[in-house]
């Protein structure tokens, strides 16, 4: 469900730009002569978002990520208010779709050079390690244009993809590999901002690790096990994998390291962490 059909509007426009600026804990100014306004609650009745009327426009604001503005919510009680309610997972959905569309409208894709044969290989690795998981949400961290979404839908689970290539996540949207409603435009490093801890996730064909980019990955990847309480890593060349495997290790979970023999380019080292945390 949209967002607007939540509010039970015909058209809302979202005061932030960026699904990214949604955990900014700024203050956001409103303008004079607002006619009417509408708070939503989750199902503890905690303030999800708040929109209110400007003319013939409804613009909103959300609370997912940060604390509500005392400032807001007192100038939309001075005028007409009412309250809706919906689950904070389908609100979650809505918001990640609302921003996901407004890229796909707003980004050039990225051209598609994905091998014809990806996702059945990428697929048969997962199935090696997990089997038939069951139904739940799993990350797709740093997902490009969401080969490893696509194979984590296929198998029975939710993909929640982020990746902060704003043009990659085109190219994934406009293929169907990426949903508007489980997709982020984020920097990785900062996704527990965003996300609550989930049974699994996925981090494939990583981009290079080496001496200039290993800090970079190494929070990234920290963020990522904090996240995910299974998970598997894939990377191009053994010393990544060694270097992965030991940042893991350092956090204090056991990993798994070998090589993958499916495809001589994609995912050729696989580090496996079972449940930890």
């Amino acid at each position: 469900m949209k967002a607007a059909e939540i509010l039970d509007l015909e058209h809302l426009v979202f005061l932030d730009p960026s699904f990214s600026s949604l955990a900014d804990d700024l203050p956001l100014a409103v303008p004079e002569g607002i006619t009417g306004s509408r708070l939503l609650v989750d199902e503890r009745e905690d303030l999800l978002a708040v929109a209110f009327q400007l003319r013939a426009e409804w613009y909103a604001t959300t609370f997912l990520y940060r604390r509500p503005d005392p400032d807001l919510l007192d100038r939309c009680e001075e005028v007409d208010l009412e309250i809706y309610q919906e689950s904070r997972k389908a609100w979650a959905g809505a918001v990640r779709e609302y921003y996901s569309l407004a890229l796909a409208r707003e980004v050039s894709p990225a051209l598609d050079d994905l091998a014809p044969d990806r996702e059945q290989k990428l697929e048969a690795l997962l199935r090696s390690i997990w089997g038939r998981p069951a139904p739940g949400e799993c990350l797709d961290c740093c997902c490009g244009s969401g080969v490893g979404s696509a194979v984590i839908r296929r198998m029975g689970m939710q993909p929640l993809s982020y990746d902060n290539d704003a043009a990659l996540l085109a190219r994934g949207l406009s293929a169907g590999r990426l949903l508007p409603q489980e997709s982020m435009w984020i920097d990785a490093a900062r996704a527990g901002e965003y996300l609550d801890p989930v049974p699994r996730g996925i981090a494939v064909m990583l981009g290079e690790i080496n001496s200039f980019t290993a800090g970079m990955w190494e929070e990234i990847l920290g963020q990522f096990l904090l996240l995910a309480r299974e998970v598997i890593i894939t990377v191009g060349t053994e010393g990544e994998a060694q270097r992965v495997g030991e940042w893991v290790s350092a956090g204090g979970a056991e990993v798994r390291i070998h090589e993958n023999d499916r495809d001589p380019f994609y995912d050729r080292w696989v580090c496996e962490v079972p449940p930890h945390g």
